[in-house]
């Protein structure tokens, strides 16, 4: 039976790394994969899912439009598929989870999503909510705060370093605007800069 995983974590825990490296063995034994990131992360340019240590891969762009079942299954008319893998999965709708689900039971692939858990005000992004709802597995990469502990929040920070709590919940960035703290030390980063 093909299940729906959730792989999740703070910032920079190698979420990306490890989606590439899935998709590698997956392709080394023959068999194809299909990869999805959020459009609106263009970064590193569009239709690519690039990590920090330098892999990268080409990849199908996905907005709150697209029909993630109908994707795939047009994807199968052309080839077989042997897993679906979905970078910033943080940014599906509630639908296009559905759909992801339906991909695992219905065409039987397995469907691996990578992202984070909250924003910076620690709020469950949507896909990060349906995700954590319907996935058949639930998987925590680890990353560490300044401190060694596990880091599990994501401070967002200004370009002087202080901490910012609000604004929009997407703010597309990487180290210069967002650490991965422990929850202890991002409550402390919040009240130091008097919020």
């Amino acid at each position: 039976m093909a299940k729906l995983y959730f792989y999740y974590s703070a910032m920079n825990a190698g979420k990306s790394t490890t989606l590439l490296q899935s998709s590698f063995n997956y392709r080394e034994r023959g068999m194809n994969t299909l990869l999805f990131t959020a459009a609106l992360d263009d970064r590193f340019g569009k239709e690519v899912i690039t990590s920090r240590i330098g892999l990268k891969a080409e990849a199908v762009t996905f907005d709150q439009k697209l029909d993630m079942f109908v994707s795939v299954a047009d994807e199968m008319k052309d080839r077989p598929l042997h897993c679906i893998l979905i970078d910033e999965a943080q940014f599906l709708t509630q639908e296009q989870v559905k759909q992801l689900g339906a991909v695992a039971d219905s065409l039987k692939i397995p469907v691996l999503c990578y992202g984070l858990r909250t924003d910076f005000q620690a709020n469950l992004f949507e896909g990060s909510k349906w995700l954590l709802a319907l996935a058949d597995e639930l998987i925590e990469l680890k990353t560490i705060c300044t401190c060694g502990s596990k880091a599990t929040m994501n401070l967002r920070v200004d370009e002087k370093g202080d901490a910012v709590k609000e604004g929009a919940s997407i703010e597309i960035g990487g180290n210069d605007r967002y650490l991965a703290l422990c929850r202890k030390h991002f409550n402390e980063k919040l009240k130091a800069s008097g919020i």
